[in-house]
């Protein structure tokens, strides 16, 4: 027994460690909550905690879901990222799990992705601290990230998004541009 476990790589709650696939055939990490998935009460928890809302996105056998679970997630700087400053709620593309969006309709996973006008995974939805009522997640998303994308800009995306740049006026390319350089040079 113990060499199984030996043999089976780091938990998923160790820094670096590559998720775990659930039964549903998404991969799990210890950063995701598993939550009744009504994004106002998400949301609430979220600010309680002083965390962002983020939605994920993702599909039974994606393999970009697969490169940003094994080569993007784990860098320990993203995955402490993640932990510290996000309440990350995942949605199966098509899945049918019951959502409620902000605006109160209540539709299975597969039907509140279309409602949405998703069709990428991993797609990752950010949302504001605030969402009125009459309004759903998409429209009132902060900003999408829609597909794999590497290191720096997933990275850049979670800053930004902390940071409230889509609030100060600097542009997500800009701000990843300049954070591009500096990264570079260390």
């Amino acid at each position: 027994m113990v060499m199984a476990l030996f043999l089976s790589g780091p938990a998923a709650s160790e820094p670096g460690a590559v998720a775990e696939m659930g039964d549903d055939g998404l991969y799990k990490t210890d950063w995701m909550r598993d939550t009744f998935k009504d994004l106002r009460e998400d949301l609430e928890e979220a600010n309680a905690e002083g965390r962002r809302l983020m939605l994920i996105i993702e599909q039974r056998g994606c393999i970009y879901c697969k490169k940003m679970h094994e080569e993007v997630f784990p860098i320990p700087e993203i995955e402490s990222y993640l932990h510290e400053n996000y309440f990350v709620v995942q949605l199966n593309m098509f899945g049918d799990v019951e959502v409620t969006d902000f605006d109160g309709e209540v539709l299975p996973e597969k039907d509140m992705v279309m409602k949405w006008g998703m069709m990428f995974t991993p797609t990752m939805v950010f949302l504001p601290e605030e969402v009125p009522q009459d309004m759903s997640a998409a429209r009132a998303a902060v900003a999408v990230m829609p597909g794999y994308f590497g290191r720096y800009m997933t990275l850049n995306m979670l800053t930004w998004i902390v940071e409230k740049g889509y609030e100060s006026g600097e542009n997500f390319q800009k701000y990843h541009a300049r954070k591009l350089k500096t990264q570079l040079e260390n």
